[in-house]
């Protein structure tokens, strides 16, 4: 039977997944820097109105609960508790999605029955999204 037998294609990593690859690389060289410049840098990089949003989120998030730590994680801004990601920013350009993403992990301190939402689409950010989002991550870290 040999040679019978069509040889399977194999797919690789995309561009996009390689270069999260590099990424987090790069951030666990960096872990020993001050995350907090980090996750600042990289707002910065990001294109309208992911960066304006990442900054302000970056002030919600540090302000509603300053015992998280922020880092990047996959070449995005996270932030930790106990050196696990509680919570994270995703922007659109990332994966070129038509939004940027607002998450929570497995970490986070949500549960409400046996379903609770843990991630977010985010165009805008009005005064209610950011109140909503302060009140979720203080919940987070209960």
């Amino acid at each position: 039977m040999k040679g019978t037998q069509k040889a399977k294609k194999v797919k690789g990593f995309t561009d996009v997944e390689r270069q999260a690859i590099k990424d987090r690389v790069q951030e666990l060289k960096a872990s020993k820097e001050d995350g907090d410049s980090a996750v600042l840098a990289k707002i910065a990089t990001m294109r309208e109105p992911d960066r304006a949003m990442g900054k302000r989120l970056h002030a919600i998030i540090t302000a509603s609960a300053p015992a998280l730590a922020p880092r990047l994680w996959y070449g995005m801004p996270a932030y930790t508790k106990d050196g696990k990601v509680v919570c994270f920013f995703q922007s659109a350009q990332k994966f070129k999605t038509r939004y940027a993403t607002f998450g929570f992990s497995d970490k986070a301190n949500l549960d409400e029955g046996h379903m609770w939402p843990t991630g977010f689409a985010l165009k805008e950010l009005t005064a209610a999204e950011e109140a909503r989002i302060g009140a979720l991550v203080k919940k987070a870290v209960s």
